[in-house]
């Protein structure tokens, strides 16, 4: 009896450490050389030790490429093990596709890669470190000690499309004038046709236009259309079809339309929320936490622009 209670005890007191591991990654192999490494579409906690994203592995010819590497060196290293268990060719090059740290922060697992952004990504990222390191202790409960921003060495200018060849693979790096952030950029492989979209696009869950350009953004994705796209990697949420995302531009017009409309006729943005049929962004993961500020930051923009 007494090695049975001290074995249950073990097994209470293992438990809050059981619930700190970061979870498993689903991968989804899209073809022979691009797999997609989707996380958690939760917000970060504790339970999930801050991670909440997506990632790309693509198999060069000599070194394997990564896009976009977690909220915290531990989730980077995760990644890695992940990698691991697909190639024996190791982690070269790193991809940022925008600032967030959720997306960029895990580069730190990485040293010796080579890592490309966008010029303003870049920027963004140094500014905002301090600010984003917070936000994962917090969420978290802890301290991360060995959690740092690595920024870009290789960048690209706003409002550019560039074509490479990086380690045998063709891409083109397109970086929008603004979308989701003023630092995004997306990776259109043209020879597999998938485009990897970072949070310009999200699968099943509410965007976050905290620090959008919404307008811009939604004529990005009026351009995303143009692409002969087979498969879309969103930053959050399942693989998507062009028609996915076309829906979710229809939404997000649909929406911005509707702010203006009541901005015209003098409704406040709380005002505005009441009037607005959001039935369709209901059933998104993080409506209740999201929308209320998403609706404020297109609100703020419509007056700045009718200023």
């Amino acid at each position: 009896m007494k090695g049975m209670l001290l074995m249950l005890l073990g097994l209470v007191l293992a438990m809050p450490a059981l619930a700190d591991t970061i979870p498993p990654t689903r991968v989804v192999k899209v073809n022979e050389r691009i797999h997609a490494l989707l996380g958690p579409m939760e917000l970060p906690s504790r339970k999930n030790q801050g991670y909440m994203v997506n990632s790309t592995l693509i198999l060069g010819d000599k070194g394997a490429i990564l896009v976009d590497t977690g909220f915290t060196d531990e989730i980077g290293a995760h990644l890695a093990r992940v990698v691991a268990g697909i190639t024996d060719k190791p982690v070269t090059t790193l991809i940022n596709t925008h600032h967030h740290g959720d997306h960029s922060f895990g580069n730190a697992a990485f040293p010796g890669a080579l890592v490309i952004s966008s010029e303003m990504c870049r920027k963004l990222l140094l500014e905002g470190e301090a600010d984003w390191l917070a936000i994962i202790e917090g969420a978290v409960g802890r301290k991360f000690p060995n959690t740092r921003a690595v920024p870009a060495s290789q960048v690209y200018p706003g409002n550019s499309r560039t074509e490479i060849t990086l380690d045998g693979v063709r891409m083109v790096f397109w970086v929008p004038e603004a979308a989701h952030t003023l630092g995004d950029m997306m990776i259109w492989l043209p020879d597999d046709q998938v485009l990897l979209a970072g949070d310009i696009l999200v699968n099943g869950i509410t965007p976050n236009f905290r620090d959008a350009k919404v307008k811009v953004w939604i004529d990005t994705l009026a351009q995303v259309q143009q692409l002969p796209a087979k498969t879309i990697i969103p930053g959050h949420g399942p693989l998507m079809s062009k028609a996915d995302a076309a829906g979710m531009h229809d939404r997000m017009a649909k929406l911005y339309q509707g702010i203006e409309a009541g901005y015209r006729d003098g409704l406040t943005d709380s005002e505005i929320r009441q009037r607005l049929d959001l039935s369709e962004w209901q059933p998104l993961h993080h409506f209740n936490e999201q929308m209320g500020g998403n609706i404020n930051r297109a609100y703020l923009e419509v007056e700045a622009d009718n200023f």
